[in-house]
């Protein structure tokens, strides 16, 4: 698989948390991922514009969710822009090839589902 080490591809990334394992995190210091990220050996991000695809195909109608966002450039080489597992999706992915430290994260809201179950994203999400 065709990677590339660049943090400036985007500034901003996000990932979805579940918030009983964004707690863990917060008495770890730092988020491990998920089941999914530990299957496929790192944290699965997206951007901005790719974030409400994702939660629809990965997560849709999963309540207790939080968008994480984080400062790109803080994670360094271990931050890799990949596409997607089995080139089914268009474009390259931010992959986290080791835990999210606490002080690269930027900000984490609630995304709440909708009465028709779908995620309402906050605003700045396109």
């Amino acid at each position: 698989m065709e990677s590339v080490h660049n943090t400036a591809m985007e500034p901003i990334i996000y990932t979805l948390v579940r918030r009983a394992d964004w707690a863990e995190a917060e008495r770890l210091g730092e988020y491990r991922g998920s089941a999914e990220d530990s299957r496929d050996g790192y944290l699965h991000f997206s951007t901005a514009a790719q974030l409400r695809a994702s939660a629809a195909k990965h997560r849709a109608g999963v309540p207790d969710l939080l968008p994480v966002e984080a400062d790109a450039a803080a994670l360094g080489a271990a931050l890799r822009w990949e596409p997607a597992a089995g080139g089914r999706r268009p474009g390259l992915f931010p992959h986290l090839y080791g835990a999210l430290p606490l002080s690269a994260v930027r900000s984490v809201t609630p995304l709440p589902l909708g009465p028709d179950g779908a995620h309402l994203f906050p605003e700045g999400i396109p």
